[in-house]
């Protein structure tokens, strides 16, 4: 049994916007070398439910704050992630493995995510529709503004612990939507820590009714809830709204158990690129295998847009392989809170062992490992693959891991097909530089996004960004998200001299 004073060294999570603990512990390790990081615990049934009712409770003083009021809450939380971007950043490293270059960019994006909020907050302002284009509407004018549909559960991964909260909850705020957010279990600290960001932006239920400045208790709660538990979350009628990034099978469960909620899910893939005929220079290819081999690895392959498949036009295969191998071969495998080190751990060493399963029926089945194939506790090498069977897991499923497949295709169409060829469809990566093949690829490719000249792991934080097939239904991306959290509501004005 617990006792009250073991709880002194525990990250509080925020119920409503205050801090609260549970009575279930929860670690969290280093996936490098398995040292405590830190530690919080899991909130309580009841804890969940207050939460839930405290943002039902307070939706409609959320859907009613004026826009200053929401642009400034998030122009405070982004100022003060930068102010804090360092800590932020080693914390990221620490409980996720990620390698502390990566990490600090992943906080510089989640500083322009809330920033990006804000400016979208300040303009979030609907449409005027003339509607006396028929004589029998002579007068009348249509005002569409979009409203929010009801509070938000968001429900975020482990590989990126800030800035895919962010995502979640940048918009909510944006729109004014109460959210509850369960962060991965993996990695919750950085979303607590997150979360007292935003406290600091929380009216304490003590001020409500009086004239405030911030967000309302209520608005924001970040829980850790075990995965066993988060069903019910899902399945309250209280959250309309579930925004999901992580697993297909898990996410496919979510949108088959809530059929009348609005469900929105970005669930990962197999990213391919192709390098085009007209991409022909030495230093064109060399720049495409150091793009590539850079954001196949980078997260030890853990996004679900690093680079996993690749369609080399047959007349540059064999001059772009070697170089790829090359690339793959310098980055530097190591401690990831050291500044030089490219690749990290994966998130545990089950994941790893997994990759590492793959890999190995992959070539029992006839590939070829032209460089990698080795792990290391958590840790796998970087890996190509060449002559990969078709059927094998490494190229129809999503490895999440750092491994690429390289084959050759007879022109840009084939290459085109074989990206097809795929349950997912999330972004693809074109090296062209003729118009015309940018736009081919553009209307022919079943993805979300279309990355022209470079990998498809490029994501502008403001972009709509999401997939289609396996990859999920609706976008991530701070404006498309907020449509998202949103519905239209029209109202007719009658009788005007317009």
């Amino acid at each position: 049994m617990e006792h009250a004073a073991d709880r002194t060294d525990r990250k509080p999570f925020w119920l409503a916007g205050e801090p609260a603990h549970g009575d279930e512990p929860l670690a969290v390790h280093h996936p490098y070398d398995g040292h405590l990081v830190g530690r919080t615990s899991h909130a309580t049934p009841d804890q969940v439910e207050r939460a839930v009712v405290a943002a039902h409770r307070v939706a409609a003083e959320a859907a009613a704050l004026p826009a200053y009021r929401r642009a400034a809450a998030l122009d405070h939380i982004s100022a003060r992630i930068a102010q804090r971007a360092e800590e932020i950043a080693r914390l990221i490293t620490a409980e996720s493995g990620k390698p502390i270059k990566w990490a600090r960019a992943e906080v510089s994006r989640a500083v322009s995510t809330f920033r990006w909020a804000a400016e979208e907050a300040r303009r979030f302002s609907g449409d005027l529709q003339r509607l006396d284009t028929d004589p029998a509407a002579a007068g009348r004018l249509a005002v569409v503004r979009r409203v929010p549909r009801g509070p938000v559960l968001g429900i975020s991964p482990f590989n990126f612990p800030l800035n895919l909260v962010a995502h979640k909850v940048a918009p909510a705020i944006a729109v004014g939507a109460p959210i509850v957010v369960k962060p991965a279990p993996a990695t919750p600290l950085t979303a607590l820590l997150l979360g007292e960001l935003i406290a600091e932006v929380t009216e304490p239920p003590a001020a409500q009714g009086e004239p405030g400045s911030g967000l309302p208790a209520g608005m924001v709660s970040v829980l850790p809830v075990p995965n066993d538990r988060a069903g019910e979350l899902v399945a309250d009628p209280r959250l309309p709204v579930v925004s999901f990034t992580g697993s297909g099978p898990v996410g496919a469960r979510i949108r088959r158990s809530v059929p009348d909620k609005h469900v929105t899910l970005e669930l990962g893939g197999n990213a391919a690129a192709v390098i085009c005929e007209d991409w022909a220079g030495d230093e064109e290819l060399t720049w495409a295998a150091q793009r590539i081999a850079t954001f196949a690895n980078y997260q030890a392959g853990q996004s679900c847009i690093a680079v996993q498949r690749v369609y080399v036009h047959e007349w540059l295969y064999d001059g772009f392989l070697p170089r790829l191998v090359d690339a793959v071969r310098r980055l530097r495998i190591g401690d990831p809170a050291d500044d030089a080190t490219d690749v990290g751990p994966l998130i545990n060493e089950d994941a790893a062992k997994r990759v590492e399963s793959w890999v190995d029926d992959a070539a029992a089945a006839g590939a070829h490992v032209d460089v990698g194939g080795r792990r290391d506790g958590a840790t796998y090498t970087p890996t190509v693959l060449t002559g990969v069977p078709a059927g094998a897991k490494v190229l129809t499923e999503e490895v999440f891991g750092p491994v690429l497949v390289v084959d050759r295709v007879e022109n840009d169409e084939a290459g085109f097909a074989a990206v097809n060829d795929s349950a997912y469809g999330l972004q693809a990566g074109v090296f062209t530089h003729r118009l015309q093949t940018a736009f081919t690829a553009h209307r022919v490719l079943q993805v979300g996004g279309v990355i022209v000249g470079d990998v498809p792991s490029y994501r502008a934080d403001q972009m709509p960004y999401g997939g289609v097939k396996g990859s999920g239904v609706g976008r991530e991306g701070v404006r498309s998200a907020m449509d998202d959290y949103t519905e239209p509501r029209v109202m007719v004005l009658t009788g005007l001299d317009l």
